[in-house]
C-alpha cells in the first residue's frame, strides 16, 4: 500500500530567518514545540511576497507546507515547500439577533 506524507508547519509573530540558497531559493528552518527542526527551501519570489504581506498585515499567521522529506540530524526536510501568509481578522462579536437566527437554523 502506498501512502503520501504531507506536512504543514504553522507559525506567527515573526518570519523565520531565511538564508540564501542555490537556484533562486532561500532556506528556512522552523523548530516545533517538541524541538524537531523542519528545514525547507522556498522560492525567493514567494519569500519576498511573504515579507511584504507580513509587513502590511497588522496581525497574521504563516504556514509552510510540502512533502515530508528525509530525516536529518535534528529533524526533517520539507520537500517542494510552499509558503503562505494569512491575515488574521478580528472576529465580530455575535449580536443577540444573529445568535437567535443561528439557533433557529440549527434546529
Amino acid at each position: 500500500m502506498q501512502a503520501k506524507s504531507e506536512v504543514i508547519i504553522k507559525f506567527s509573530g515573526s518570519l523565520p530567518e531565511a538564508k540564501p540558497a542555490a537556484n533562486k531559493k532561500v532556506e528556512v528552518s522552523l523548530t516545533d514545540q517538541n524541538g524537531i527542526v523542519f528545514t525547507a527551501l522556498i522560492n525567493a519570489k514567494s519569500w519576498r511576497k511573504a515579507e511584504t504581506n507580513a509587513s502590511e498585515f497588522a496581525d497574521w499567521a504563516g504556514a509552510i507546507s510540502g512533502k515530508l522529506g528525509v530525516r536529518t540530524d535534528s529533524g526533517f526536510e520539507v520537500i517542494d515547500a510552499g509558503l503562505q501568509i494569512f491575515e488574521k481578522k478580528a472576529k465580530e462579536p455575535k449580536t443577540e439577533e444573529g445568535a437567535a437566527v443561528a439557533e433557529a437554523g440549527a434546529s
